[in-house]
């Protein structure tokens, strides 16, 4: 699955939400149920939220330029809020319809073609999840990461609104489905929230996880020579690229073409181990004898 590219990952989950929006809307005609009808509603945001997705997921790739000069990257970040907005929409109707099919009880359908679609789509929209998530993690890509989890929410959606429709069949009581229905609007509303969240923080260059700071910290110290050591580590992430700086501190005697020669053997190396694109800020230390400038290896 790691050999999908992000394109190619969104590009089926587009393909699932269209296939699974006729099968839960299939599952809705043929059963009655609100919960169904909550269930095909999710599908349309997915849909609106994988299309988003790939438009900013290609943006954010696309190189640097005169007035991007550190990428694209933050585009992603807009998917993200995009798709959690459309989720409080989504919540909203189904709220809504949920309240008036309480207000206005209406008996179950049969449930057995029904349930039996709202199942597949099930497992449709696990599958694209798993995939999608595996590929984020792989090229770091917040859209995909939001897609998936949006997914394995509709997943764990879709089983409680089965068990609510089934729930009302076998006891003849109407008002478990549209309770159930609301019961997945505030779920979605939950997701919807995270998904924001997320988008918010790295809108406002939220630091590197710990793991990744300390990653860039133990290879600044293994790569560095003696007399020489590094601080005021700072990082920032902006979508797939992530971004750090430190200031690194030589010997005063070194001469600026030596200074320079390590800062650059530093940046290519945590750069080849972390990922992270690290920019190092020079400061002498008081002279202390000749010069031991050591080249650092990758």
């Amino acid at each position: 699955m790691t050999s999908f590219t992000p394109r190619q990952a969104l590009l089926l989950s587009l393909a699932a939400a269209l296939t699974t929006i006729v099968m839960k809307t299939g599952a809705w005609w043929l059963t009655g149920s609100v919960g169904y009808l909550s269930d095909a509603l999710e599908s349309v945001v997915n849909l609106a939220g994988a299309g988003f997705a790939l438009w900013m997921v290609s943006y954010a790739r696309q190189p640097a330029d005169d007035e991007h000069q550190y990428g694209h990257g933050k585009a992603e970040y807009f998917s993200a809020a995009f798709e959690g907005g459309l989720i409080f929409i989504a919540a909203l109707i189904i709220l809504l319809t949920a309240g008036e099919r309480l207000l206005n009880p209406q008996p179950v359908g049969a449930l057995g073609l029904g349930t039996l679609l709202s199942v597949g789509a099930s497992l449709i929209n696990f599958f694209v999840a798993r995939v999608l998530l595996e590929v984020g993690r792989v090229h770091r890509s917040l859209a995909l990461e939001a897609d998936a989890r949006h997914l394995m929410a509709d997943v764990w959606t879709t089983a409680g609104v089965v068990c609510g429709v089934g729930l009302a069949f076998a006891t003849g009581w109407s008002w478990l489905d549209p309770l159930v229905a609301g019961a997945v609007a505030l779920n979605i509303l939950r997701e919807g929230w995270e998904l924001m969240r997320r988008s918010i923080d790295g809108l406002m260059d939220r630091a590197l996880p710990e793991a990744e700071i300390a990653a860039i910290e133990r290879t600044l110290g293994e790569n560095s020579p003696p007399g020489c050591f590094h601080g005021k580590l700072t990082t920032r992430a902006a979508g797939a690229m992530h971004f750090a700086h430190v200031e690194l501190y030589v010997p005063g005697d070194w001469t600026v073409a030596e200074a320079h020669e390590l800062a650059h053997a530093l940046e290519h190396v945590v750069e080849a181990r972390t990922g992270a694109r690290l920019a190092i800020h020079l400061e002498p230390l008081p002279s202390s004898g000749p010069s031991s400038a050591v080249t650092v290896q990758a």
